[in-house]
């Protein structure tokens, strides 16, 4: 794939704080789409609270005041032997590590382009956590337009585990959330643009606590928020750069050859890299063709060093002109832009021309 020269797109000094004494630690992970000429981002902008104590710890999270859940904080002392502080991303209760708060707390942003690449972000969210189960956060929006609707599904983020939640506009001024659609864990969710069979469907990607590893499944709905009929649909190989899970990536694209998914695959050692799919048009159970091997794997610099280094990771994604545009979050703080020609896609899965 070709990166842009102007890589990163964006970067946390171009995102101002959503709050007094918070600031921008990463913005990735954007869905996109076009609307009215331009390209619409949708960033995860992740913030933490500016601490002028080095002994301790202070984050970000919504409390609840009188029943309506608002921002604030929580202080942890760094010397505190009760609490693990090793990932930067979360501090975990050592005698249960399943109680963890996260180090920072994402809100969705928007951003405008006139071509694709030099962006203008909005100086305030668009979307904010705001209920029980958001209470670190809101993340990974992925972007699906289905008959006049643009419907935004993102990862709600809370003590309860991480759920997919479900909001929706037509003006990207306006927005409605519906509530969570999958409960914990399940994250990942690409949408297909349209019925299948009589049916909205969507891949999804459930985590499994006992056994088994994080896989692609695939559903169907009536209605967008009653979903159901799941089934298995790609796994991860053994000794590879999915090895140790994988998941979706951007909401699925119409060619003429099949619906075209770029999901992310995870290995051993904690390296995200990004590949693509092939699902027949009538039978999205059927895969045509997958990635060989991977097709973006982190290699510049913004991409092997940042908030959590050695990560491409995409929640959105364009076909233009027979052109693939890939956005994604690089190394968990910046955005970036991937571009490769339809005819070298096909070629990359072993499809003839």
């Amino acid at each position: 794939m070709l990166r842009s020269d102007k890589n990163p797109l964006l970067t946390p000094a171009d995102v101002a704080p959503s709050q007094p004494g918070w600031k921008v630690d990463c913005v990735f992970n954007a869905g996109v789409c076009s609307y009215k000429g331009e390209t619409l981002l949708l960033l995860r902008v992740a913030e933490s609270v500016i601490s002028a104590d080095a002994n301790s710890l202070e984050v970000p999270l919504l409390v609840n005041r009188q029943n309506v859940w608002q921002p604030g904080t929580k202080r942890f002392r760094r010397d505190d032997p009760a609490y693990d502080f090793t990932d930067p991303r979360m501090i975990a209760l050592k005698a249960d590590p399943s109680v963890i708060w996260l180090t920072s707390m994402s809100h969705l942003r928007l951003a405008h382009s006139q071509n694709g690449e030099d962006f203008t972000v909005d100086p305030q969210p668009f979307l904010t956590a705001d209920t029980q189960y958001e209470q670190f956060g809101c993340e990974d929006p992925r972007i699906t337009l289905i008959d006049g609707i643009y419907y935004i599904n993102y990862s709600a983020i809370s003590p309860y585990g991480i759920s997919t939640a479900l909001a929706t506009t037509t003006d990207f001024v306006t927005v409605e959330k519906r509530g969570v659609i999958f409960c914990p864990d399940n994250r990942d969710v690409c949408f297909f643009p349209e019925k299948i069979n009589g049916k909205y469907q969507a891949l999804t990607r459930p985590s499994p606590k006992h056994f088994g590893k994080p896989e692609i499944w695939i559903c169907e709905s009536p209605d967008m928020l009653h979903w159901g009929n799941h089934r298995h649909l790609l796994g991860s190989t053994h000794g590879d750069w999915d090895a140790l899970k994988l998941g979706g990536g951007a909401p699925l694209m119409k060619t003429a050859r099949g619906w075209l998914q770029i999901y992310h695959g995870v290995d051993k050692d904690q390296r995200y890299c990004l590949g693509a799919m092939l699902l027949a048009i009538d039978n999205p159970l059927k895969i045509i063709a997958k990635s060989p091997t991977m097709l973006l794997q982190p290699e510049m610099i913004y991409e092997t060093e940042g908030f959590f280094g050695n990560v491409v990771f995409t929640c959105g994604a364009l076909l233009e002109q027979d052109t693939l545009k890939i956005y994604y979050g690089a190394a968990d703080e910046c955005i970036a832009l991937a571009t490769m020609p339809l005819d070298a896609l096909w070629a990359h899965l072993g499809l003839p021309l």
